[in-house]
């Protein structure tokens, strides 16, 4: 196709977009609405998805030594804990460090630094940070096989819970956005047959003219793609802008809940390219490929 027809295509197709700006703008809005639904369903997930596994992250595996550990087995035993997989935080506390501890604690009923002054009655332990929750039994039993290593106090249950809920959230919200996928395509579809119906004779003059199936089907594909990408780019500025607007409203108006939640929702800045790319290829491909696919029917002049 040389670039003059190109050009003059495209200027047909977007002066077509005009000139058809009531049913352009019936498709636009109900696509517009289509994409709302869906990104705030996404966003629903990605947020509950983060606050789930936030704090499925803050339980911590406690790794008891021997009373008897010699400095030799704990520094091994600290070499072979680090090493572990999907290890990624270790703290040592050692008896005197736990007693300070209980001493503070218990400082207003009795003197536990006296009590225990000859005689440390606390094992020294690591507090170990696994990366998932669902990685805490692997990883368990790792840690139980390390020499001089007397008990693994793991948060089993919690950890079982929190996968489940995440897996639960996670199906909930992606089934939800498919579902919405799945209506947005075909109340789309049906606007753009009702569009393209009502413009059949065009479609039959230009072919009985001698028009090519190319020549006809290209502006009513630049119409879709325009008018799919104009309602990407309009539900792309509305729910990021509403959801810049709620995460700062989120953090400016802290909770108890919120603090244990993760004291914020993921930034816009995370989640804003999925958005626009994910709208701007759903309109390409519901609005430019369905129209041009529309017009099939009509071309058997």
């Amino acid at each position: 196709m040389r670039f003059s027809s190109f050009t003059y295509l495209v200027g047909q197709g977007l002066h077509n977009l005009r000139a058809n700006r009531l049913m352009t703008f019936a498709s636009m809005g109900v696509l517009s609405v289509c994409m709302l639904l869906i990104g705030a369903a996404y966003l629903l997930g990605v947020n509950v998805d983060a606050m789930v596994d936030y704090i499925g992250n803050q339980n911590e595996t406690v790794v008891y030594m021997d009373l008897n550990a010699s400095e030799e087995q704990l520094a091994a035993a600290d070499a072979a804990i680090r090493s572990t997989d999907h290890v990624t935080g270790v703290t040592y506390v050692s008896p005197q460090d736990v007693l300070n501890i209980y001493s503070d604690m218990l400082k207003d009923y009795t003197n536990l630094q006296q009590a225990f002054a000859n005689d440390n009655p606390f094992y020294p332990n690591y507090r170990v940070v696994v990366d998932s929750p669902d990685n805490i039994a692997p990883v368990r039993t790792q840690l139980m096989q390390i020499d001089g290593v007397y008990q693994v106090n793991a948060p089993l249950d919690m950890a079982n819970m929190f996968v489940s809920l995440q897996k639960v959230v996670s199906y909930a919200s992606y089934t939800v956005v498919l579902i919405l996928a799945i209506v947005s395509i075909v109340v789309i579809n049906n606007t753009i047959k009702i569009t393209v119906f009502n413009r059949r004779k065009e479609i039959g003059i230009m072919k009985l003219v001698g028009a090519t199936n190319g020549f006809i089907r290209f502006p009513f594909f630049v119409e879709g793609v325009a008018s799919g990408l104009l309602s990407a780019a309009i539900a792309s500025g509305v729910i990021c802008g509403a959801y810049y607007a709620l995460t700062r409203w989120y953090a400016e108006n802290p909770s108890n809940l919120s603090q244990m939640l993760g004291g914020q929702l993921v930034p816009l800045a995370d989640v804003w390219y999925y958005i626009v790319v994910g709208f701007a290829l759903l309109g390409f491909v519901l609005c430019g490929i369905g129209t041009a696919t529309s017009i099939r029917k009509h071309l058997n002049v």
